[in-house]
């Protein structure tokens, strides 16, 4: 019988985000330095069979029920289906966060392995902004990507786009517009300070108000009651679909996060703004049985901040990127 991870703040986690590898296929412009980053070596990242342990003790133990495979890129992991397969076999809500370039060679062998549910970052739909953000002329390769993904039957289909002052605020109507013509779901995330160049400032932040009014204007909307999910909803009146905003900065949904993380080489982390990180590689290579491995989650967990005070005083921002986190 399982246990529930709980906080001290009562909070229950039940959602795994795991990070693959911290390689990527784009060399985004807000996710790494125009230099590039310093890649782990293939011996410090964990290995399919390590990870398996560690999501299947999570299921068992503690009730984790869904797992988000990110990076880095994952699909540049090599065989990533056979991950998918084992970690399908948990039985747990399984979905995966990619950036879509190769998903036209992927999205059949994906679905076959188990996966069901996937998320595709796209920050622009123009081609020259596109290279511009991602260093990579490849915006053609992400959109047969989400036609190769509904293709395939995953469903649903998530478009991440995060919206940026000055950069790409102003494709946010184009955005709706392409989730209603592809039936995919648009999810408009708030630039975060994660991005590796450390610019992010609150200016450059376009919070849900704008981002649901600027929709709105085209498009009537219907709100949708809240649930747990990270991002509010809204479907359109003529009933062609809906679309969400991750209100990280502006709306924080701390309260009811219920996700927790592990990173490329197994450090695992209770919050995406972290500050401290937990080695569990260096527990399963030592030997370490079950139940000291789940000791360290259950303490790690109970030691959650009440939220990540983003825009406070006291914030404290990470010291490693989301490319280096994981999503």
């Amino acid at each position: 019988m399982s246990v529930p991870l709980i906080d001290g703040f009562g909070r229950v986690h039940r959602d795994l985000r795991i990070s693959v590898t911290d390689r990527c296929n784009f060399r985004c412009s807000y996710c790494m330095p125009a230099d590039g980053l310093d890649w782990l070596p293939r011996e410090d990242l964990l290995s399919f069979e390590e990870i398996e342990r560690i999501a299947s003790l999570m299921v068992r133990r503690f009730g984790i029920d869904s797992i988000r495979l990110t990076g880095g890129e994952p699909t540049v992991r090599a065989n990533l289906p056979v991950l998918v397969g084992k970690l399908a076999a948990l039985g747990v809500d399984l979905a995966l966060t990619t950036n879509g370039a190769t998903l036209g060679l992927l999205a059949d062998k994906l679905f076959a392995a188990g996966l069901r549910r996937i998320n595709i970052s796209l920050d622009s739909l123009r081609p020259d902004r596109f290279r511009d953000l991602t260093r990579r002329d490849d915006l053609h390769r992400v959109l047969d990507g989400i036609d190769a993904a509904v293709a395939a039957g995953l469903d649903p289909v998530k478009v991440n786009a995060v919206m940026m002052r000055g950069v790409n605020h102003d494709e946010i109507v184009d955005f709706a517009r392409f989730g209603r013509d592809k039936g995919v779901e648009v999810r408009f995330i708030e630039f975060m300070p994660l991005d590796a160049d450390q610019s992010w400032s609150s200016d450059k932040v376009v919070p849900l108000d704008e981002i649901v009014s600027t929709v709105a204007a085209a498009f009537p909307l219907v709100p949708v009651e809240r649930s747990h999910s990270p991002a509010a909803v809204w479907q359109y009146a003529d009933g062609r679909g809906s679309f969400g905003v991750i209100a990280s900065v502006t709306e924080a949904f701390c309260g009811s996060c219920d996700r927790v993380r592990l990173t490329a080489e197994g450090m695992f982390r209770n919050c995406l703004f972290a500050v401290q990180e937990h080695d569990l590689r260096g527990l399963l290579r030592s030997g370490a049985g079950d139940d000291e491995i789940a000791s360290v989650v259950a303490a790690a967990v109970m030691d959650k901040w009440a939220g990540h005070a983003i825009n406070q005083v006291h914030f404290i921002r990470p010291r490693r990127s989301m490319s280096q986190i994981g999503g």
